[in-house]
């Protein structure tokens, strides 16, 4: 891949032609009432440019198409080597345009442009590409029944899948939304994040130069309120996939109850518990995943690790560890490839997060950060922060902040430290640090938690399920579990004479 400056970048950012209408039946549309938003750069403020705004009319045209294109099954029944052609080739477009999609993810929302081209965007290349092999390898199944009966057991698509994706990762959510719906067949009406819908619009773009048909893959960018509480209330969405926030989750299956009982699959929020125990070897490699499992993507991800539960023995310089690796991860221009940590999505969220901040100044120690500040005067950034004497009731342990702030609290004992962790609402991710294998075993297993990671942070990929336990919902995405979403099991039941 090519090395880019600073200056490369922002020519880039420039030249961009940016996607603002909706797209629906294969085509960019404005929105029925002729109302837009403003899509605004966090790294300093200005406007990208504005957004189609949708509401319940646009949802309304977006599911009619997306049903019609399923009932006359132009995907739902293409052969399966040819839905899998159409998706490999959206695979290769991806990778074709992956610093656009990289520099429109950056803009929108703050993330790092280095971090966006190269985990983010051929990420979603990838599950696109993974999700398309598995189109013609998965097989229906034949019950075992009594001499003259035959029962078939086929996976069918549901029909029409409403997915409502967040602002943290925008274009990697809508991949792993998208990419098993259409691999199962089903039409998608996509709602992006109103802070980050350009990749989104983008994408839909690329999929139908690829291949897929009209109405199949649709669009509708708009507010929570509006355009995604129509989705969650109509009458012919068949499955609605979301990842957001556990109050959000809760509103969507309120929706569903009181409309059309459609599945909802949540994936909420988290505030991830990282044990690390004094028979780990190599604490700098501990202090190193742990500083990147709070601080990466400015600690706005669902699954980060805020919570850092620590041996009493190793504690002090365990902290002075993940101090120092804070101290050289200040915030920076996201378009700059030496920044360490880019922007706060919105000057809102970064308020929400300040809120925290001033409030643990005053029930713990601020050991490292909690200031707000600019880079080159403008833009919504915030520096790393660490607490240490944190309370395990505190806020600061309990609440799900959303941005690079970590409470770092001592434990005397394995049982505590498995107790701390788990007295929480949230069991999306835990990590776990030790070089005792009998340990590494009995506390992963003791966690409640969807994905326990041993000796490294966050781990995930496309062969491995990603989802949460207790109020961190039970939606699953990634690996072939994810078509248990998307899909229901359709038995046909044949007598013959024998």
């Amino acid at each position: 891949m090519v090395e880019y400056t600073r200056e490369d970048w922002q020519a880039r950012a420039a030249a961009l032609r940016l996607r603002n209408q909706a797209f629906i039946d294969g085509a960019f549309v404005n929105s029925v009432s002729g109302k837009v938003f403003e899509s605004i750069n966090p790294a300093n403020g200005a406007v990208l440019t504005s957004v189609a705004e949708c509401d319940a009319a646009d949802v309304d045209l977006a599911v009619s198409v997306a049903r019609r294109a399923f009932e006359d099954g132009r995907w739902s029944r293409m052969a399966p080597g040819d839905r899998k052609a159409v998706m490999l080739k959206l695979a290769d477009l991806i990778r074709a345009n992956l610093e656009e999609m990289a520099l429109l993810d950056s803009l929108d929302m703050g993330k790092l442009v280095s971090d966006a081209v190269t985990i983010d965007a051929p990420g979603s290349a990838h599950f696109f590409q993974w999700y398309a092999e598995t189109i013609d390898k998965i097989y229906d199944e034949v019950a075992p029944t009594g001499p003259g009966d035959l029962a078939l057991v086929k996976r069918v698509p549901l029909g029409v899948v409403g997915a409502v994706t967040p602002w943290n990762f925008p274009l990697d959510m809508a991949t792993w939304k998208a990419a098993a719906a259409l691999a199962a067949g089903n039409s998608v009406v996509l709602k992006p994040a109103e802070q980050s819908p350009l990749s989104a619009l983008r994408l839909a773009e690329l999929a139908s130069e690829a291949g897929v048909p009209d109405g199949v893959f649709n669009v509708v960018p708009g507010y929570g309120a509006t355009a995604g509480k129509a989705l969650g209330l109509h009458m012919d969405v068949d499955c609605l996939a979301f990842t957001g926030s556990t109050g959000i989750g809760k509103m969507f299956m309120q929706y569903a109850g009181q409309s059309n009982l459609k599945q909802v699959w949540p994936e909420t929020g988290g505030k991830s518990p990282n044990l690390i125990f004094a028979d780990c070897e190599d604490l700098e490699a501990a202090a190193d995943m742990a500083a990147f499992g709070i601080f990466f993507n400015q600690g706005e991800v669902c699954s980060a690790n805020s919570r850092i539960y620590v041996e009493r023995s190793i504690a002090q310089e365990f902290t002075d560890k993940i101090i120092a690796r804070a101290q050289a991860m200040q915030p920076g221009d996201p378009l700059d490839p030496a920044s360490k940590m880019g922007a706060i999505v919105s000057e809102r969220q970064l308020d929400g997060i300040m809120s925290f901040i001033e409030a643990g100044r005053k029930t713990a120690t601020l050991a490292e950060g909690g200031n707000r500040v600019t880079v080159g005067g403008k833009g919504y950034f915030v520096q790393p922060t660490v607490f240490c004497d944190v309370d395990h009731s505190d806020p600061l342990a309990r609440d799900e902040i959303f941005g690079p702030v970590v409470s770092i609290i001592p434990f005397d004992s394995e049982e505590e430290a498995v107790r701390m962790a788990n007295d929480s609402i949230y069991g999306l991710a835990a990590s776990v640090w030790t070089d005792n294998l009998s340990r590494a075993h009995r506390v992963a297993e003791n966690l409640m938690a969807g994905t326990v990671s041993v000796n490294t942070m966050d781990a995930l990929s496309a062969q491995t399920p990603f989802g949460g336990m207790k109020q961190s919902g039970f939606g699953r995405d990634l690996s072939l579990h994810s078509f248990d979403k998307y899909t229901a099991l359709k038995t046909t039941w044949i007598k013959y004479r024998t």
